[in-house]
């Protein structure tokens, strides 16, 4: 069984899917895995990022800025997953 960012599954039900780290876990509408306070945010903000997004791009509106924060956003959860 995987566990870590590469996958949740029952060997790793006491690990955030994110980084790895052993600490209270946190389920998100929507999602299967637990995360960690900190990862359970950033994945929170990524998908409302998301959201706006798509949605800024419909209106016809510049997404540019929040393209941006995903990005940053993004790049942190790899780095911690990659740490993991």
């Amino acid at each position: 069984m995987s566990s870590g960012p590469k996958g949740c599954e029952e060997l790793s039900s006491l690990q955030c899917c994110v980084c790895g780290h052993r600490a209270e876990l946190f389920d998100l509408p929507g999602r299967t895995g637990k995360y960690c306070l900190e990862c359970s945010a950033d994945v929170t903000t990524s998908i409302l990022l998301i959201t706006e997004i798509d949605a800024a791009t419909l209106a016809g509106q510049d997404a540019g800025n929040l393209v941006a924060e995903f990005s940053q956003l993004s790049t942190r959860l790899l780095e911690r997953a990659q740490s993991a």
